[in-house]
């Protein structure tokens, strides 16, 4: 394991977020502010509780789930289309430095700057309502988990992408939706039961009821079952990003 090679891309990679504290730190704080008093004050005021919780921290874990995968996307997918696009990335690939190296800097640091940026939220939060953590230890894990897990994820999407405009594509279309359908602000069970039924095929619900349950004790779903399909999504990220670099699929070229 070259320790060096991956110390040099995770550094370079964590410099530019020092550059652009405004845009990585400042701006994805004040959004989150903004649901805060948009949800936990407007419709906090016409729903005070869901579930026995105060409508303000329900809606917290969801709210820091739906920062943490946009920014653990947007971060290693830039990461790795930026090299490719000024083409930087063949110094790279020809370097002593395998596959494995090169995910564990790029993926790495991504997921290292959506935790930092998390747990800012988590600490915002406090301003706004009152929160306890039940599972502090496993909130982490879920914390840590998630942003591995969508930050290889991202590395994909950014090896697949071919101009900005595909770079955006998945995030804003797919991704984000997953996200406001998959419970973040409101319980599975406020829905009809066909829909209750529809919104358990939406992958993102696994993630933020098993956070969830790290906060308050209570999900929609069981979490041991949120932390398996976490592992299951964790692992097929792995397995493409290994495809990719083994058949150089866009990299080559």
């Amino acid at each position: 394991m070259n320790l060096q090679a991956i110390k040099a891309i995770y550094v370079y990679e964590m410099s530019r977020m020092r550059r652009t504290l405004l845009q990585s730190i400042v701006s994805p704080v004040l959004s989150t502010s903004l649901y805060f008093v948009v949800f936990g004050t407007a419709i906090g005021a016409r729903i005070e509780t869901v579930e026995g919780i105060h409508y303000g921290s329900f809606i917290v874990p969801g709210l820091i789930m739906l920062t943490l995968l946009q920014n653990s996307i947007s971060n290693a997918s830039f990461g790795i289309y930026f090299p490719k696009f000024v083409g930087t990335i063949y110094e790279v690939l020809s370097a002593p430095v395998n596959f494995l190296e090169i995910v564990i800097g790029y993926a790495g640091a991504a997921a290292t700057k959506s935790i930092i940026l998390g747990l800012i939220i988590l600490a915002t939060a406090h301003l706004f309502v009152p929160l306890h953590i039940e599972h502090p230890v496993l909130m982490v894990f879920f914390l840590v988990l998630t942003a591995v897990t969508f930050s290889l994820f991202g590395f994909i999407i950014g090896i697949w992408a071919d101009n900005f405009e595909k770079l955006q594509l998945i995030p804003m279309l797919i991704v984000t939706p997953l996200v406001f359908l998959g419970g973040s602000f409101y319980s599975i069970e406020m829905l009809p039961e066909t829909w209750q039924t529809v919104t358990l095929f939406n992958p993102v619900l696994y993630l933020v009821s098993g956070f969830r349950w790290s906060f308050f004790g209570q999900s929609d779903v069981s979490v041991h079952v949120s932390l398996i399909m976490i592992g299951v999504f964790l692992l097929a990220c792995m397995s493409i990003v290994w495809w990719m670099f083994k058949t150089g699929y866009k990299l080559r070229t």
